[in-house]
Order: C-alpha cells, then structure tokens, then sequence
C-alpha cells in the first residue's frame, strides 16, 4: 500500500461521520414522509446506467461523467442524476396515460477536476410528476417543496423562479442566432452579471436593444414585474410564459407559499433539459443552492415518450447545513457494568431500547480511560460490584 494515498480519497469524495450520518438520516425521513402525504411513491434505479441512454440523455456535461466499460465492451456511466433514470424507466416499465407521482433519495456522482468544495458524491432527495402539462403541477412541486423544507426545520430560504420560454423569447428576439443567445446565457449560467454587461456594451446592436438587455437583469421580484417583463417584448412570444408565472403566483398563493416566492426572469440552470418554469432554493447559511427544479417536457421524447414533466431535487448534504440539524443529535444512555453485573446490563438496556432511547452497553474491562469514555455521554449508569448498585 503506497503511504501517499493511505489516508487520502478520490478529489470530491468523502467519509461520513456518524453525527452527520444521524442528521442525514433525521432530515431524510422528515422530507420522505411529506413527500410520500402528497401521494408521491419512492422508486429505485441502478447506480449504473448505459452512456448511450441514460449518460448522453443526462444535462450533466460529458466531462463530469464517471466512464466505466462492461466486460461486453459498453460504455457505462455511474447516475449523473435521478431525472434522467426515472424518465427511462417511466417510458418503459410504468409508461402511463395518467400522471405519474415518483419520488427517490439516492446518491448521484458528478466528477470534479479540483477540490473547490464540491462533492463528487452526494445525495438527492426529490421528486418528479410526469404526465401533467398544466401550471398546476408546477405549482403542486414547489408548495411541497417548500412545505417539506419548513418541516425539516429550515425557514430561513427563498425560491427563485424563472422562466426558459420567456428568457429565450426576449433572447431571440433581439440577439437573432443560436451562438449569441448561448453567449449571453451562459453569462447568466454564471452569475456573472458584470461580464454580461460588458457582453451586452460589446455588440452590434441598437442603444434600445442593448437597454432591453440591460433591463432584463432587473426583473425580479413579485408580480409587480410583469409588466415590466411585457414591456421589454416588441412581439408577444413571451406573453404565454408571463400568463404560467401569474397563474403559478395565484396557485401558490392558495397553498399559502408566496412568502419564500421571489421572481427572477434572468434565471438559467445548469440543467439544460428544462424548458419552462424553473426554480432554485437559496438560504444564507449555505454558499450555493441547496436545490432546484422545472418543467423538463423534451426529456421523455429521448425515449420514446413525448410527455410533460416536472419535479425538484435537494441536496441532503446542504439541507443539513442549511438546518443545523448537527447540534440538535443528543447522545445515548451510556450502561457501564462489571461482570458480575452483565446481565442486569443488558436488561436495563433492552428496557431503555424498548421505550425509545439509544443505548451503549459497554462493560468497563474493555475502556482504557474512564474519564475520556464517559465524557461523551450526558446520562451515565454503572452497574458494578455483585450488589449490583447503580451510581
């Protein structure tokens, strides 16, 4: 075993430890039992999927792939994400007329070229609706969303919507090419507002044109901005994405959700199959967007089944952080005993165990330092001696 990666993992990888592992877990079975009361059913996929379905089907970039090669020569890939498996085996083994509630929780594996904070591994709690082309599916993912996260002991996150439709019309309209709406989007992709106006200052077009492209980064906010929105479009190809945004405020107003729902037009995913609404969660405590989602209706037709679809994924890692669920684990009864004392050890343990507490059974002959062991632990119970005395 060569010493220099002894203790060293894969760039993006990580261990676990057991504090973090219980606040995943309590988080995780916060959000899975929300999300299975709106109806929605846990599915499973492979880790492995095949490059030339599942990999090149994935808006996850060639070169954040993990490649593997089977003993019969095909390329394979390690899940990039869960949209893009679900949708495979919606139009295949659960192909359906009716619309499809579908949930997972799973790790998915994106490779990293350098440590920058990013994991290469890490786990996805989401869902997706397949099957229903109306703004009230939209609206159905995002309220419980949102309603899970609240219930998982985060409050303090706003969501921010867009819209691809809007942003690719107004786009279009003004820029004319594929090349150069790319070239501008990929400035928003970035969050690199600045070098958009530079971009935007660099071009051959109308003081006007340019004005409408500056403006555009001011479009955020509540509805009010709408009619900002439809002034910026000299045509109306736009006017139908508006009138989903106003229908989803409405609907999410109903599910009493509209005080985290703050617009943003000029939002682009890293995504690329989302083609409709589109949102992503911010909190303060967490540098990078915790999740997001959309309306991805050109997905399934890679498969064989043009339909409508919509969903969300959180990042389990960052609900954690976001929650500070770490200082919230407590410990477990500590029952220290002698041999004389074994079995009344293990019947006052199994008696604690049955009424819902965790506990340790450790028998003092197998601790070096007493202090230090017992120091992990808020309640402590001795057994020793053959009087069988607790202290």
């Amino acid at each position: 075993m060569s010493d220099l990666f002894m203790f060293e993992k894969p760039v993006g990888f990580r261990d676990t430890l057991p504090k973090m592992v219980d606040a995943k877990n309590n988080v995780r079975s916060v959000l899975q039992r929300e999300i299975t009361r709106w109806g929605y059913q846990f599915i499973e996929t492979p880790t492995v999927e095949y490059f030339e379905t599942v990999g090149s089907a994935s808006a996850i970039s060639d070169h954040q792939l993990f490649k593997l090669l089977d003993h019969q020569g095909h390329t394979l890939v390690l899940r990039p994400d869960m949209t893009t498996p679900i949708a495979r085996l919606s139009a295949s083994k659960m192909r359906s007329d009716h619309p499809q509630r579908l949930a997972y929780s799973t790790n998915v594996f994106r490779a990293q070229q350098k440590e920058g904070g990013r994991l290469a591994e890490f786990e996805q709690i989401g869902v997706e609706l397949i099957g229903d082309e109306s703004v009230s599916a939209d609206a159905e993912v995002i309220a419980l969303m949102v309603t899970a996260l609240k219930d998982a002991g985060i409050h303090d996150f706003q969501v921010s919507i867009g819209h691809m439709g809007f942003l690719h019309a107004v786009f279009y309209q003004i820029l004319g090419t594929t090349e150069r709406v790319e070239k501008a989007t990929t400035f928003l992709l970035e969050k690199n507002y600045v070098g958009y106006r530079e971009h935007v200052a660099s071009l051959t077009l109308s003081s006007i044109d340019k004005q409408r492209l500056y403006d555009f980064l001011q479009l955020r906010g509540t509805t009010q901005l709408m009619e900002d929105a439809t002034a910026i479009m000299e045509q109306n190809e736009g006017n139908n994405a508006l009138e989903q945004l106003r229908k989803l405020w409405e609907t999410l107003v109903d599910y009493g959700v509209q005080d985290v729902i703050k617009f943003d037009l000029s939002l682009v995913s890293h995504m690329s199959y989302y083609s409709g609404i589109l949102f992503e969660v911010y909190t303060d405590r967490v540098g990078f967007p915790i999740g997001n989602g959309g309306r991805y209706d050109t997905l399934l037709k890679k498969f064989g089944n043009p339909t409508e679809a919509t969903g969300f994924a959180l990042r389990l890692d960052s609900l954690v952080e976001a929650a500070g669920t770490l200082a919230n684990t407590t410990s477990p009864i500590c029952v220290l005993f002698s041999e004389e004392q074994r079995a009344a050890a293990i019947s006052l343990a199994n008696e604690k165990r049955s009424e819902g507490h965790s506990v340790i059974l450790q028998d003092i002959q197998g601790v070096k330092e007493m202090d230090a062991f017992t120091a992990q632990y808020d309640e402590i119970v001795v057994l020793v001696g053959k009087s069988g005395g607790r202290k």
